[in-house]
């Protein structure tokens, strides 16, 4: 069984994350000891897992699983996830509802004379629509007038962003994936007009805090810390459940306004067509059966449900339309659907980045997919990318060993409204080539054309 670190833990002395196929560990180190068994004493650990608040663990012999190093003391293994994003994937409710799970967690913890040691969103995974905390060992016991040390942390990489959409319309997702710490309270500060400071919450987290940053950083760090009286514990708490009250209340500035969040009632389609690609999608997940479903261009999660019941355990849906993903998680969320939908740039997936480029994986590096749709995706790489119809197939094949694309010809509406305003330098787009690229990288099961259309879906099985 190959055993191989977790090059996104290597921060945290206390422990760290090995990985194998199908198995999920946690080291606790010398370092990291005392704290875990004090605070699993109090219940706080239990009690998450058992709200679905915190991802489950079982402590196992460290010994038979070939971890010798001297430094680890007790070793963890947790389930393993079907799919790790990070939040500058997230749509702006998802992005909300790990923020309030973060404050909920810490709300908990203080009730056990708990805290943590940091607010990093990148501890908090989705499971469909459900965010859940995954770092053990983010939790200490608490000391009696402390404050609460990563509100920085907090603001920046949960606040911040949220603040960028509500307050201003901007989306957080290329500014996060640029700067993986998130958003500076300074440059937000800076960003904000005169009229969006007025009120007291964005007053004191905002233009407070920056000033008080920028007076930190005019002198000692030291006497700025020694100079604070202490925080009473129930005053802690207040802090905390004013900031979760008012962050629930936060939304998008623009209201929700999308290109194609309505495409599922606004297209080319007519109910027989619909209902054909349903059935073709459903034959195709039925037959595949795959444990994990990518679906490009997944909209508002048409397909979601009808995938999950036809065969696939989990989906994991990619668009660019980021008030499509809203309303895409509030679908898997009101269903109950095992759905996580996250915001994709087909022509500009986040790379590897972080330390050495090891430490936030790209697409490709951080889960295999054996399986995909790519319904209305092509024509929008081909055409409204400039991309060549040729790589676009490459890409998706390369992606999955087997998948359902579909071919949306120039004839098409959708088509037409791309090419209204731009010359036609497309000469290779069309289902000849279409069907001809494909067959240089895999087998053609089925192509069939859409019911009162010109459309094609066609599904393929790689060589």
């Amino acid at each position: 069984m190959a055993i191989e670190i977790d090059e996104g833990s290597f921060r945290d002395p206390r422990g760290h994350i090995y990985l194998t196929a199908d198995r999920v560990f946690r080291t606790v180190t010398q370092k990291g000891i005392d704290e875990y068994s004090r605070v699993k004493a109090t219940g706080l650990l239990d009690k998450l897992v058992a709200r679905n608040l915190l991802l489950g663990f079982e402590e196992i012999d460290k010994n038979a699983h070939d971890f010798v190093q001297p430094e680890v003391v007790l070793l963890l293994e947790h389930p393993k996830l079907p799919f790790v994003s990070y939040p500058y994937e997230w749509g702006f409710q998802q992005l909300k509802s790990a923020a309030l799970l973060q404050l909920d967690i810490y709300i908990e913890a203080l009730r056990h004379d708990v805290t943590l040691t940091d607010a990093t969103a990148y501890n908090i995974q989705f499971v469909g629509a459900q965010p859940v905390f995954i770092d053990h060992l983010a939790f200490r016991p608490y000391r009696n007038g402390e404050f609460w040390l990563a509100h920085r942390q907090f603001c920046e990489q949960f606040l911040n962003p949220l603040l960028l959409r509500a307050k201003l319309g901007i989306a957080h997702n290329a500014w996060y994936r640029g700067s993986l710490e998130g958003i500076s309270t300074s440059d937000l500060n800076g960003l904000l007009p005169f009229g969006k400071k007025l009120s007291w919450n964005v007053f004191s987290q905002v233009v407070l805090q920056a000033h008080f940053q920028k007076a930190t950083l005019e002198k000692s760090a030291r006497t700025a810390v020694s100079t604070k009286k202490g925080l009473p514990k129930l005053s802690f708490e207040r802090l905390l459940i004013s900031m979760r009250s008012w962050i629930e209340t936060l939304k998008p500035l623009d209201g929700g306004n999308t290109v194609w969040g309505d495409y599922a009632n606004d297209n080319s389609y007519s109910e027989n067509a619909e209902a054909q690609k349903r059935r073709f999608v459903e034959a195709f997940v039925a037959e595949v059966k795959p444990d994990v479903l990518w679906d490009f261009g997944c909209n508002t999660g048409e397909y979601s449900a009808a995938a999950l019941i036809s065969g696939t355990k989990y989906f994991v849906g990619f668009d660019f339309d980021l008030a499509a993903i809203d309303k895409a998680f509030a679908r898997a969320r009101n269903e109950d659907l095992a759905f996580l939908p996250l915001y994709l740039d087909a022509a500009n997936p986040a790379p590897d980045q972080g330390w050495s480029q090891l430490e936030r994986k790209g697409l490709r590096s951080r889960a295999d997919c054996n399986s995909l749709l790519a319904l209305a995706l092509v024509h929008h790489l081909a055409i409204g990318k400039n991309i060549p119809l040729d790589a676009v197939v490459e890409w998706l094949i390369a992606l999955a060993p087997n998948g359902v694309v579909e071919f949306v010809p120039k004839s098409d509406p959708m088509v037409q409204e791309l090419l209204r305003f731009r010359d036609d330098i497309f000469d290779h787009y069309d289902i000849d080539h279409f069907v001809k690229f494909i067959g240089k990288r895999a087998d053609i099961v089925q192509n069939e054309q859409v019911q009162d259309s010109e459309r094609r879906l066609i599904r393929y099985v790689r060589h």
